[in-house]
């Protein structure tokens, strides 16, 4: 088992304590979905990115999106490190053939390594699981926990009703306009590579 630094640790730790190559985490679901296109949009985000010259950081799964995501980017010869809790190495049945597993005790702490590991974050579509991870990390953006880019690749329109949500929060005033412009949004992984300033 590899031990996690947690919060205290993403104060301290640079995004990239392992090798110098930056990487990009993305957050997304442990299922596919029930439209085809989000396996195809989750395969082709991770080859854009490896494409790009970024490592991939992701839940550490094999199934759903999650597994796309580490088989495309493995099979475009990416480096792909996998964050997974011990209690979820058999519910999202552990990758054991990225780059490099690392399996935790808490999801706590595979919040905090996902983001001790990455220098910036993407979320796919996904269920809770991936709209905790991904509002944390943009929590600690915006109490200045981190400083890196955080960006939505809303596909097909996906994520439509939370960014109205957003936009009501806004307007309601629980969101300052430069609160909510810390998010990035896009529909493709091209665009969201050039609106993160990654591409």
């Amino acid at each position: 088992m590899t031990p996690s630094f947690g919060i205290a640790g993403l104060l301290r730790m640079p995004g990239n304590f392992c090798t110098g190559m930056p990487r990009i985490c993305i957050f997304c679901g442990a299922r596919p979905g029930n439209d085809p296109r989000y396996v195809d949009a989750a395969a082709n985000a991770a080859r854009a990115i490896v494409r790009a010259g970024y490592g991939i950081v992701y839940g550490g799964g094999r199934v759903g999106l999650m597994g796309a995501v580490a088989d495309a980017a493995l099979a475009e010869g990416g480096e792909v490190l996998g964050v997974i809790p011990d209690a979820l190495a058999s519910a999202e049945v552990a990758h054991n053939g990225v780059s490099r597993l690392y399996v935790v005790e808490t999801m706590h702490e595979r919040k905090a390594m996902m983001a001790e590991l990455s220098d910036a974050f993407i979320a796919l579509p996904g269920g809770f699981g991936s709209m905790d991870e991904f509002h944390e990390i943009l929590t600690w953006r915006q109490l200045g926990i981190h400083g890196k880019p955080i960006g939505l690749l809303n596909e097909g329109g996906f994520y439509d009703e939370l960014l109205a949500l957003y936009d009501r929060m806004q307007r309601d005033g629980f969101v300052r306009a430069e609160t909510r412009a810390l998010l990035r949004v896009a529909s493709t992984i091209e665009e969201m590579l050039k609106v993160l300033g990654l591409a």
